[in-house]
This record gives C-alpha cells, structure tokens and sequence, in this order.
C-alpha cells in the first residue's frame, strides 16, 4: 500500500539526544510524529514537553499507533525493539550500527527478510553532497575502475562520555570502531560498490580511555572518569576485495595526532578526494594530451543535513512502496568487517571472511 508520506504515523525508540536529534528532522520534513519511547521517566517526561505527543515505556503500545518508527537506542537493544517492529510489518529506521554483535546483527537481517515493513540502516554520510557527486562520478566512469579508499574518521581527543554506554563493551560491542569506524567502511563499501569481501586485518586499540589523566578540551557527554572503560579508542585495518580491491582505515576517539575525516577515493583515471565533516572536494588525474601534466580541480558545493536527506529517502520509499535496496544486507556487511577487525586484533592475525 502506497501512502503520502505525511500520512505515515511515526514514533521513536530511544528519547535521548539522537532521539530529539531524530524528531527534530520529522518535525521540519512534515511527518506526523506520534509518539515515543524510552525506558527512562526523565527522557520520557522531557520529550513529551518538548513535542507534546504521547510516551510510553513499553514499545508495544507505541507500535499499536504507528506505522513507522526510528530506533536509536543504545546499540545492544536494537534487536528486540527492531524484531518486534518487523513482526508488526512496520516501516523501520534503525541508526547504525546494525547490532552490538554479529550474532544479533543476523537475526535482525534475518527478521528484516521475512517483513513487509521497509528497513533503512542510518548510514546518514551516503547522503553527504560530497560524497553523492562522487559517486555520480564513479557510476558514469569518470574515475575509472576504483582500486583503494583510503578512509579516516580520526579524532584528536573525542571519546563520547566516559562512563557512557558508548564505552561499555557489553552495551555498545565496542568503542571507536563500532561507532565512528561503522561510517568509514560503509562509505568506503559504498563507493566501492559492496564487493564480496576476502579478508581483513587490523588492530584495536585502548590507549586513552581508560587513564586517569585523559586529557580533553570538550565531550559529547559527561565525564564519568575511567571506571568501567573497557573498548577500544582507535583502530587500524586493512580489508581486502575480490579483485584486488582495498581499503585501509584509520578511526579514533583520542589519539595523539591531529583530526582527520579525509577519504580518498583512487581509481585508474582519477581519484576523489574529500573531507567528510567540512565538504571540501578535489579530483586529480594526470594526462598526456599535449605536454605531460597533472590535473587538480577543486569541487564546490553545500554543505547539506545528512539527517534530513536520509530521512526523506526512507519516508520517499515509504511513499512509492519501493524498499531500500539491500540496506540489510549492506549493514550486515559492515558488521562482518567490524567483527572481523575485532577477531584479527584478539588473534593477532588476518582473518578470512566467509561469503
């Protein structure tokens, strides 16, 4: 059934900031937000103030209202709160990443598969302007075949509230790479056009976190201390594609080196460049037309609400009863390389990914 998107009755899951961030976007795209949930009075209270719409604390009173609903809950609570919603057939945007684990990642893949209702993984950097002239670029052959992406999503000091779910390996299934290094190989996979993956090697590490003399300028959250830090906050990894095609990663929370949110995107006529956060693009190439020379033509555009644009693309398909293509299938894809970079650095070694 095709419906206008203003008439799909939306709710949230999860009423802390990435909620509000969420309701926000609803708010100006015109959908009908209905409702909300969260498990904490205070989160519940407050955002019912703010929206002046119906909480609940069970999810299923919220989902006999709706027919959409955004999760954004901490990572390890994705999988009864999205299951439930597939067993509804409804309509579900699941922030990334898929799962805290592989193993809950596949069942609600799996639970995805057997849903009428549409499923959208919120990879919201696909919708950067940026990134989407890039790869414009690459589906017309500008860029040739794409061999390496180089990707980095590198902060100098920037791990998100001490004391968080964010750093609590149990909750969140991991520390930087699970929630910055999720972005990179998605965009990098994206762009690379999701290639059946061979093996991956890399190293996690938790060098900061967990030190009383953590030194920082600003937080996301509050700074509980070290008690209780148990992921990573950087990571390093090489993953290798069918056909030779690579893609090496840097990500961090804190590390003693200057930001760096660079992707570079090389291919056999030219390469991409661009910066995730700021927007800056460049494209460089070589010629032999007349005399030998290089070739370096800097891009602009806007800076655009990835957020927004993300959701107009799920409530679109809502609209045109046209699914996400292989949204799923693609996060569970990213899972497998996160969980791999995890393996390789426990064991010490490169590990082969299963088709």
């Amino acid at each position: 059934m095709t419906l206008d998107r203003n008439d799909v009755r939306t709710g949230i899951i999860g009423l802390g900031n990435i909620g509000q961030y969420h309701a926000e976007r609803l708010v100006d795209l015109g959908i009908p937000l209905v409702g909300g949930m969260d498990v904490a009075p205070d989160a519940r209270s407050r955002f019912a103030r703010r929206y002046d719409v119906d909480v609940y604390e069970d999810h299923q009173e919220l989902y006999d209202t709706i027919d959409a609903v955004i999760i954004t809950t901490p990572n390890k609570y994705h999988e009864e709160y999205a299951i439930d919603a597939f067993d509804r057939d409804l309509h579900v945007l699941l922030e990334k990443p898929l799962a805290h684990s592989l193993e809950s990642a596949e069942r609600i893949a799996a639970a995805a598969g057997e849903s009428d209702g549409h499923c959208m993984v919120g990879f919201n950097n696909r919708f950067a302007n940026a990134v989407q002239i890039v790869h414009n670029r690459i589906a017309r052959g500008e860029l040739g075949e794409i061999t390496h992406i180089e990707a980095n999503y590198v902060r100098r000091r920037g791990i998100p509230g001490r004391g968080s779910w964010f750093t609590r390996r149990k909750i969140a299934g991991g520390g930087a790479l699970i929630d910055l290094g999720v972005h990179a190989v998605d965009l990098a996979l994206f762009l690379l056009d999701y290639p059946d993956l061979t093996e991956v090697t890399g190293v996690a590490r938790g060098e900061f976190g967990a030190s009383d003399e953590y030194a920082y300028l600003e937080m996301w959250g509050e700074d509980a201390g070290p008690a209780g830090f148990d992921v990573d906050d950087s990571a390093s990894a090489f993953v290798r594609c069918r056909g030779n095609r690579t893609i090496s990663l840097e990500v961090a929370w804190a590390t003693n080196r200057p930001a760096n949110h660079e992707f570079v995107v090389r291919g056999t006529e030219s390469a991409a460049r661009f910066d995730l956060l700021e927007g800056d693009l460049s494209v460089h190439s070589a010629s032999t037309t007349g005399p030998d020379h290089l070739e370096n033509t800097t891009i602009e555009t806007r800076q655009n609400d990835t957020h927004s644009a993300e959701q107009r693309a799920f409530f679109e398909g809502i609209r045109r009863d046209d699914p996400p293509e292989h949204s799923i299938e693609q996060a569970l894809a990213v899972q497998e390389v996160i969980e791999a970079i995890y393996r390789s650095s426990e064991a010490g070694k490169t590990i082969a990914v299963e088709e």
